[in-house]
């Protein structure tokens, strides 16, 4: 797994600690393959800090699910009946803006990737990860971060460097403070709340307060959206 800005290691870099919390993270499981939400299952039930509080085996129900359980993380199919995955996590960032969603499927195709990002998604990660990392990425996710499978963010990438060639102007943008622009620098860097704050010596909340500012002001959704306007108004480069 890697990180938004494609680094091999947990977000925040080699600082970032793997520890589960003292505090329950709510996870439900949205997925129409019986035996892949066991495999999930039998995963979270070995970890004290992860507690399963649903299953869906199509996107209506993961929504109703989702609105009835209040989950801190949804762990979310692609593709399934009645209602595809992506449009269930738009659903669900409108509905529970709180509840962050990650992409767990066997799709690689850059068009799912790029739909999940607007959809709000806080991560994509194919099915092929290690079900070892499953517990790690739902901390990660939960503690503000956002994940991608390598070979996505190789693809995401690519993208982003087409992007930045092809513009011939910039668009036009609501201007940031210079806090502002501070914030969102360490948000492309993958860095949590906490560690913006701590690099910044502010408060969790100010954080909090700023980036939410900062998505309101250029009409994002998402943390990962904020870091594909960084690379786009070249914020953060790319090697």
């Amino acid at each position: 797994m890697v990180q938004a800005n494609g680094e091999p290691e947990a977000a925040g870099g080699a600082d970032a600690q793997d520890t589960s919390g003292d505090q329950l993270i709510r996870v439900m499981i949205a997925d129409d393959h019986a035996l892949f939400r066991q495999a999930l299952k039998t995963v979270l039930d070995d970890e004290p800090d992860l507690e399963l509080v649903g299953e869906a085996n199509d996107g209506e129900e993961a929504v109703r699910m989702a609105e009835e359980h209040v989950p801190d993380v949804v762990l979310m199919d692609v593709r399934m009946p009645k209602m595809a995955g992506i449009e269930a996590a738009r659903r669900l960032k409108d509905s529970l803006p709180t509840t962050k969603v990650v992409m767990l499927t066997v799709s690689d195709d850059e068009e799912d990737l790029f739909d999940a990002i607007k959809a709000g998604a806080s991560g994509y990660l194919l099915k092929e990860i290690n079900p070892d990392e499953v517990a790690r990425a739902i901390r990660q996710i939960q503690a503000g971060q956002s994940l991608l499978s390598p070979s996505m963010a190789s693809k995401l990438l690519t993208e982003f460097a087409t992007m930045t060639k092809r513009a011939e102007e910039r668009p036009y943008h609501p201007r940031l403070t210079e806090r502002e622009m501070e914030v969102l620098r360490l948000v492309a860097e993958g860095k949590t709340n906490r560690e913006i704050g701590k690099d910044l010596h502010i408060s969790e909340n100010t954080v909090k307060n700023h980036i939410r500012n900062i998505l309101e002001k250029l009409h994002l959704n998402s943390r990962m959206e904020a870091v594909i306007y960084a690379v786009r108004e070249k914020l953060l480069e790319i090697e």
